[in-house]
């Protein structure tokens, strides 16, 4: 991707453009003009497919150590890997010939490469992989904050050059300072909305606590207490990172 745009930028400075049938530039299929393009050409898709395939096999040595509820989120994601790695030689194999054979396979492999998100999106809904509660809050907040922010901005710059007679640039300027001064308390806001709906564990970070502190009056074992108490924070705080420390004594 680098040299493509380092020859593309060198070619319109240049101004020796020659743009093909498909729009392309014509000058990215010229091995003479710059060999070291060709060769990186030649070499991109085979380390591409080794990673995937390395990849693939750290990901087998994984599913075959895993248990329960992980052996199944894997189950989903390499059966997904495997029939998008399957399905990409496929797909360059066949290139843009019209025979019935190759359009059934460049269907079979369009359906290899979807298999991939597909599964990875199984794995989040039926197993919560990834926190799925977390995900759907911060995006629906931080989209309808998007859109408060953009259709205040827009209604401010209306009203103060239509409205008020101000002038472009001091309209711009206006409903820029405006757009980024509500935009923190407009996400705190909407944010708390949103978690009340899709990430009670958060906006119930007080009843979760007290829960634990009636839970931690019976524990006795100190590794279940440790665990319980990172369970908790992590649910009530969200933070990057939690760790405790316990200090022994002699």
């Amino acid at each position: 991707m680098a040299g493509t745009l380092a020859i593309a930028t060198r070619v319109i400075v240049e101004r020796r453009i020659h743009i093909d049938s498909s729009g392309g530039l014509t000058v990215l299929d010229n091995v003479k003009t710059y060999p070291w393009f060709a060769v990186v050409q030649a070499l991109f898709f085979v380390v591409l497919l080794m990673s995937w395939l390395s990849w693939l096999v750290l990901q087998v040595v994984r599913f075959r150590r895993s248990t329960g509820e992980r052996h199944e989120q894997l189950k989903w994601l390499l059966g997904g890997a495997a029939c998008c790695v399957v399905a990409l030689p496929i797909l360059l194999a066949t290139g843009n010939a019209s025979t019935t054979l190759t359009e059934a396979l460049n269907v079979a492999a369009f359906l290899g490469l979807a298999a991939l998100p597909i599964s990875i999106g199984v794995g989040i809904l039926k197993y919560r992989l990834y926190e799925i509660d977390r995900l759907i809050s911060r995006t629906l907040s931080y989209a309808v904050v998007t859109g408060v922010v953009v259709g205040l901005y827009v209604g401010i710059v209306t009203l103060v050059t239509r409205v008020l007679g101000f002038s472009s640039p001091v309209a711009v300027a206006v409903s820029t300072l405006a757009a980024v001064a509500l935009f923190n308390p407009l996400r705190v806001r909407v944010q708390r909305v949103v978690d009340r709906r899709f990430n009670r564990a958060r906006f119930d970070a007080d009843a979760t606590v007290a829960t634990f502190a009636a839970r931690l009056r019976d524990a006795v074992d100190l590794e279940t207490v440790r665990t319980e108490l990172l369970e908790v924070v992590n649910r009530a705080v969200e933070p990057s990172h939690a760790s405790v420390w316990i200090r022994r004594r002699e």
